[in-house]
């Protein structure tokens, strides 16, 4: 049945199919023809039951918190505070459109609302600078995947639910690896400045003025502080620090940077659930099918297909980043943790693969592929944000993609990168 769902799955995307609908489509029609109309039931009924979970919570929360955030003028404080620390490097704007990536990945775990909300506001400055628009919108493109990959992370919630792990183990295990993301992209941008001549975006602010910036960006700096900090002291849960992240965003934009007001809140909360409903709506065909496909045992299957062309855990690993590489260019991350992570996480742990490190692997990996071309949803958010066509972001984006390859690459072959924070912390062995 998996053999047959994946090209049915695909036609499907290719005449424009919603991946929700293929999601459903695909494994109900192959149901039909095989005579199992009874599961047919169960597939369906499975997609309420797939979304009805507490810990799925935490991703309305936190969309909404990262939306309240974005209303609030917060992003703008970012880049300002980004500027004032590296916008006399040359290059400058393409290391502040980093720097702001990794901090506003600290607020929204989203990859396509890092795109929107920085490339407004960056991708026009860059092109004023001299930047041409392609390149502007390639490294915003790029450097987006630090978004799910630096906690929160809505796709790692996903893959906490999916496979039964710690949701504050996976955000602790992503932190370096999105760290290191986001100076491997600033080392290739500064290759690229010196080579190009890229130009200096501001004058060297004096360290008043940088204390300035650090002032007024500094209680949206403490929200991953306190995120993190309240999950990390057992004072909250994963969905519950998603709460506290929202009345923290609320009453500092309300109350404290007084950017907000009480008439967008309406607007706020509109787009916060059209898109929570965009991701649980995907969340829940992707476990419907899931139950499809271990009634069909297909998870043994592939474990025996995989398995039978090598045994060595090095060598299945590349096959696997190569697997999910490709995978990641024409499927959004959380469907493809949804449809595989049952599939190839067991294989790997039972190889001795640590599961909180295997999870980082396919979460950074498919993150990456958010933004590889053909299809990767972020370039085409990058080219609707700055006019410029898919085709040449996707041509000025490889450098940047060789880098992030290259950084899954240590993760996947040096385990302690990704896990050393979990295991001094007590949340991983």
């Amino acid at each position: 049945m998996l053999v047959w769902f994946l090209p049915l799955f695909l036609v499907f995307l290719m005449i424009g199919l919603p991946v929700i609908f293929g999601l459903l489509a695909a494994p109900g029609l192959l149901l039909f023809f095989n005579g199992q109309e009874k599961d047919i039931t169960l597939l369906y009924r499975n997609v309420y039951n797939g979304m009805d979970s507490f810990p799925l919570m935490a991703i309305p929360f936190f969309m909404l918190a990262g939306e309240l955030m974005n209303r609030g003028g917060i992003t703008m404080r970012l880049v300002e505070f980004s500027q004032a620390m590296m916008g006399h490097f040359r290059g400058g704007l393409a290391h502040v459109n980093i720097l702001s990536s990794m901090l506003f990945a600290g607020l929204s775990g989203s990859a396509v609302a890092d795109t929107s909300a920085l490339g407004s506001m960056l991708i026009p400055a860059m092109e004023k600078q001299g930047y041409s628009r392609k390149f502007a919108a390639a490294i915003t493109a790029a450097s987006s995947v630090i978004g799910p990959i630096i906690p929160p992370s809505g796709i790692m919630i996903i893959y906490a639910y999916v496979m039964g792990e710690s949701v504050a183990a996976l955000f602790l295990a992503g932190i370096v690896p999105g760290v290191m993301v986001g100076l491997g992209l600033m080392f290739m941008v500064k290759l690229q400045a010196d080579k190009y001549d890229f130009p200096v975006a501001t004058k060297k602010h004096t360290w008043g003025e940088r204390g300035q910036a650090s002032l007024k960006a500094f209680f949206p700096l403490l929200t991953p502080v306190i995120i993190l900090g309240g999950i990390l002291a057992g004072v909250f849960t994963p969905t519950e620090a998603a709460a506290v992240a929202v009345a923290y965003a609320l009453f500092i934009g309300l109350f404290v940077m007084r950017t907000l007001r009480l008439r967008d809140l309406p607007d706020v909360m509109g787009r916060a659930g059209l898109t929570s409903a965009v991701v649980l709506l995907l969340v829940g065909a992707a476990m419907a099918f899931k139950t499809v496909v271990s009634l069909s045992h297909a998870p043994e299957a592939m474990a025996d297909f995989v398995l039978s062309l090598t045994s060595n855990p090095l060598v299945l690993l590349l096959l696997i980043n190569l697997l999910l590489f490709i995978v990641g260019m024409f499927l959004d991350a959380g469907p493809a943790i949804i449809i595989l992570g049952p599939i190839l996480g067991p294989i790997f742990v039972e190889l001795g693969v640590d599961p909180i490190h295997f999870a980082i692997i396919m979460s950074v990996n498919l993150t990456v592929g958010l933004a590889t071309p053909p299809m990767g949803l972020v370039l085409f958010v990058a080219s609707s944000v700055s006019g410029e066509r898919v085709e040449a972001i996707s041509k000025a984006i490889l450098p940047f993609l060789a880098v992030e390859v290259v950084v899954i690459f240590l993760i996947t072959y040096i385990p302690a990168i990704s896990m050393t924070i979990p295991r001094l912390t007590g949340f991983a062995n």
